[in-house]
């Protein structure tokens, strides 16, 4: 495990859980919430993940650590502008893992690395409207709004608007776990 709190800690993202993160994302919730309307095919996912292991994006396995041994529930990702030291965030948990508080915690987390670790100055991202648990678990990760795209996003086949939130380093409250050993 790269970075640890609360019950939830980020390490490598791995080629082995391949079939996992595919299960993961064909879950129903998952693909209303990123506003998908069609699953993917295992095959197409694991010549994604050759590709994804090569990217400069940064992606992490979200981990369960209150468990007796640590148990994988989910990936949070960076897609950095390294011209423009932003970059926006992606997350995806396991059906399992939700309503736990591991989202808010895994995002802080992730700010955490963001911040102290690759220096960006900006973190940003997109999250459809009706998608309340996930805008709180933003807001309670350091997230706020900053804009609203009118009609961008499907929520259970009806066009919604998505909002658009971002975290600036400055601003950033969480307890850092990155400069606590330092």
């Amino acid at each position: 495990m790269w970075l640890s709190t609360g019950g939830c800690a980020l390490g490598p993202y791995r080629a082995d859980l391949v079939e996992t993160y595919w299960r993961w994302e064909q879950d129903p919730a998952v693909l209303v919430g990123y506003g998908r309307q069609s699953p993917e095919s295992l095959e197409a996912r694991t010549e994604g993940m050759a590709h994804q292991l090569q990217g400069e994006n940064i992606r992490f396995t979200i981990y369960d650590t209150a468990v007796e041994r640590p148990v994988p529930v989910g990936v949070a990702t960076l897609l950095p502008d390294h011209g423009v030291r932003t970059a926006e965030f992606v997350i995806m948990l396991a059906p399992e893992a939700r309503g736990r508080g591991l989202g808010t915690t895994a995002s802080r987390l992730t700010l955490d690395y963001a911040f102290h670790i690759t220096n960006l100055r900006m973190v940003w991202l997109k999250v459809l409207a009706p998608n309340l648990p996930a805008v709180r678990a933003y807001e309670n990760a350091g997230f706020r709004p900053a804009g609203t795209l009118r009609q961008a996003g499907y929520w259970l086949g009806k066009v919604c608007d998505e909002v658009l939130m971002d975290a600036v380093a400055e601003d950033y409250t969480g307890p850092s776990v990155v400069t606590a050993g330092l």
